[in-house]
């Protein structure tokens, strides 16, 4: 449980890094090891330090909201013994043809 929401949490530090091209295990390690609220990584030029004060401000608010919502959802999909889904719509084909001829033509 904790361990796959502590992974999930890491996974965009450890993708920035990797675009930045640097190890995103190290990135990852090394900021979890200073245990400061504020301490980070900042990509553009590979400096560790307080985010706040080199001017990388993310907004926790709605980070908290967006893991939150994701949590009550993921908590309502597990304890959901079924789902509410629209059935796909069956398509009837094009009409069938009609007997070739002109009818009333017989002899």
């Amino acid at each position: 449980g904790i361990n796959i929401v502590r992974r999930a949490l890491q996974a965009p530090i450890r993708q920035i890094a990797e675009n930045a091209g640097d190890e995103g295990s190290v990135v990852v390690g090394k900021i979890m090891g200073e245990n400061k609220a504020n301490f980070g990584y900042n990509a553009q030029t590979g400096e560790y330090g307080d985010m706040i004060k080199m001017g990388i401000i993310d907004p926790a608010k709605v980070v908290r909201t967006a893991l939150q919502d994701a949590a009550s959802v993921a908590g309502l999909l597990i304890t959901t013994e079924a789902m509410v889904a629209e059935l796909p719509k069956k398509e009837s084909g094009a009409p069938a043809m009609p007997g070739g001829g002109m009818g009333g033509m017989d002899f």
